[in-house]
């Protein structure tokens, strides 16, 4: 903060287990990893090299060690564990992380049909060597997942060992906990929020609407992903109260008359 104002929310701080950040990188360049973590690295906790990306991004271990240096943990997107189990060679994957260092694990099956046991199977594999993120939803437009299913995924994945379960809703914000034209399937999410502690989820929330809504939904410290580099600090600006969207939703009663 660059000047103390009252009733700014108090965040939590890093190492954090709630609040989380998670930014999507799809293949920025050096010098912009650079800028990005000299920007924002206070507030990003996760960064994604999203999809498959991480096989064809240029100075790859160049910009792990960026990530790192700044406080940012790097880890690779779901799909690339799918292009790995897909073609059954899970055991590859783990030596790719291993290769590069990478310590945290997107666990997914949102491209492809895999047996809810052999996920948890999976799971619980990784979970002894790394940080398990665990997708839950379908990135296929069309393929319906009853609440109940998405709530038992998740339930059965943390009992797995998942330290997460990430709420899919790909990077375009249509589809998963949300519905085609972007806005929240509040459905799905209060029967998530109702048998899983938000804590223990990661919203995947890239459009600002949707970042407001978790907001003003469970707090400043939700856990929020799929965020785009140059809306991080944006997002934390929302979280704090500094824009429109969430001016009043920290500030005490008697200021609320003053509303527009």
């Amino acid at each position: 903060m660059n000047f103390d104002l009252p009733f700014i929310p108090e965040r939590s701080v890093k190492p954090r287990e709630e609040g989380i950040t998670m930014m999507m990188d799809k293949g920025m360049g050096l010098s912009e990893t650079e800028s990005f973590a000299e920007s924002a690295a206070e507030f990003t906790d996760l960064i994604k090299f999203g999809f498959g990306t991480a096989l064809v991004t240029k100075h790859l271990p160049e910009k792990i060690k960026i990530y790192r240096e700044a406080g940012i943990e790097p880890y690779f997107g779901g799909t690339l564990f799918e292009m790995f189990a897909v073609r059954n060679i899970v055991d590859e994957y783990m030596r790719l992380l291993d290769k590069f260092g990478i310590e945290t694990v997107e666990i997914s099956d949102g491209s492809m049909k895999m047996d809810p046991l052999e996920k948890v199977r999976i799971i619980k594999q990784f979970a002894s060597r790394k940080r398990v993120l665990s997708e839950v939803g379908t990135k296929v437009k069309g393929v319906e997942i009853p609440n109940e299913d998405w709530v038992l995924h998740m339930k059965t994945e943390l009992e797995a060992g998942a330290w997460k379960v990430i709420a899919e809703a790909r990077e375009s914000g249509t589809i998963g906990i949300y519905n085609p034209d972007g806005s929240a399937n509040r459905e799905l999410i209060d029967a998530i929020m109702k048998e899983i502690s938000v804590e223990d989820v990661l919203w995947e929330a890239p459009v600002k609407a949707q970042q407001v809504m978790f907001i003003k939904l469970i707090g400043q410290n939700v856990n929020l992903g799929n965020i785009a580099p140059n809306e991080v600090v944006s997002l934390e600006a929302l979280r704090r109260g500094m824009r429109g969207d969430t001016f009043f939703d920290f500030l005490p009663d008697e200021y609320q008359d003053k509303k527009l």
